[in-house]
């Protein structure tokens, strides 16, 4: 895809969609503030703007690459922001991310997508949703940003909750499917461990912003960081209660189908004990030596009210202690 530039001068938009040779023009203005992002770029591509920002080789290297661990990195001249928004498919119930890195200076930040997957435009629509914050600079896209990274992981979350709740309803179904259960469970795990992997180093990355000493975030602007860093505490509280909800989920369903396989066990067994009763009692008459009513109806009406007796008293004895 090719750049997207924005250029903006006392808090006005100015230009947009320019061509990248003019950021040389423009930063030479201490007024403006200017936007550039790239799609997927080389290192070659990147060297075209380092010199004139000064960017580091480190961070350079670190935007290339990437599965780079969300994390904030100060270099002399402009920061490093490493950062990943998510979704979450509900159908499946897997959890995609999408890396951002960004160099941000004192007056221009650039952004560099690794693949397309990552929706620069609703970050766009952010800035445009706010145009009275654009005077302040370089502050303003930079909260602009981290708020859609952020909001990501809260919509995430939330999902995420809504699909634990429909597995509790399923965990006491009589007529839900196990492994259909079992493998839900395990990927909604999954997709939490993905996500605290995402959203816990946030804090420390919007921490480290807040702090007065990077002179990066203008004092009026101080409340709507704070905003965002509430919302990255809930959601990492948010992920880690919803892990250890799904870790008890998996135990209660482990713990049920062994309740029930206990109780069919009990069941198998009262029938056997029935069984065993008309087993044993015809086995005793059928021996091949004479006994009290040996060849006559009298034996054959006592052996049967015998059994039916001893089972009906065995079934009833079962039945009531719920072995039946």
């Amino acid at each position: 895809m090719p750049p997207r530039t924005r250029l903006y001068r006392h808090g006005t938009l100015q230009a947009e969609d320019f061509p990248v040779a003019d950021i040389s023009e423009h930063l030479a203005d201490d007024a403006a503030v200017v936007w550039l992002d790239l799609c997927a770029p080389s290192r070659e591509d990147l060297s075209v703007i380092s010199e004139e920002l000064g960017l580091h080789d480190l961070a350079i290297e670190d935007a290339v690459l990437e599965h780079e661990r969300p994390k904030l990195d100060r270099y002399g001249s402009h920061l490093f922001l490493s950062a990943y928004s998510v979704k979450l498919d509900e159908a499946s119930g897997a959890l995609s991310k999408q890396e951002v890195a960004a160099f941000v200076t004192g007056n221009a930040l650039v952004t560099v997508r690794k693949s397309e997957d990552f929706d620069i435009g609703q970050v766009v629509a952010n800035w445009d949703e706010s145009p009275e914050l654009a005077k302040y600079g370089v502050g303003f896209m930079l909260y602009g940003l981290l708020d859609y990274v952020v909001d990501s992981h809260f919509d995430a979350v939330q999902s995420l909750d809504g699909q634990i709740e429909a597995l509790e309803d399923q965990l006491f179904d009589e007529a839900s499917k196990d492994k259909a259960l079992q493998r839900r469970t395990f990927q909604l795990r999954k997709s939490l461990v993905v996500l605290r992997r995402v959203v816990l180093p946030m804090r420390d990355v919007v921490t480290s912003l807040l702090r007065r000493d990077l002179h990066m975030v203008d004092p009026q602007l101080q409340p709507y960081f704070q905003d965002v860093y509430d919302h990255v505490l809930r959601a990492t509280e948010w992920t880690e209660s919803l892990r250890d909800l799904v870790s008890t989920i998996f135990e209660t369903h482990l713990t049920l189908r062994s309740n029930h396989v206990n109780i069919i066990m009990k069941q198998v067994t009262s029938w056997a004990a029935i069984i065993a009763v008309p087993t044993a009692i015809t086995g005793f008459y059928g021996q091949n030596l004479p006994y009290p009513g040996f060849g006559q109806s009298q034996g054959f009406w006592t052996s049967t009210i015998v059994i039916l007796t001893l089972s009906g008293l065995l079934f009833v004895l079962f039945r009531r202690k719920d072995w039946i």
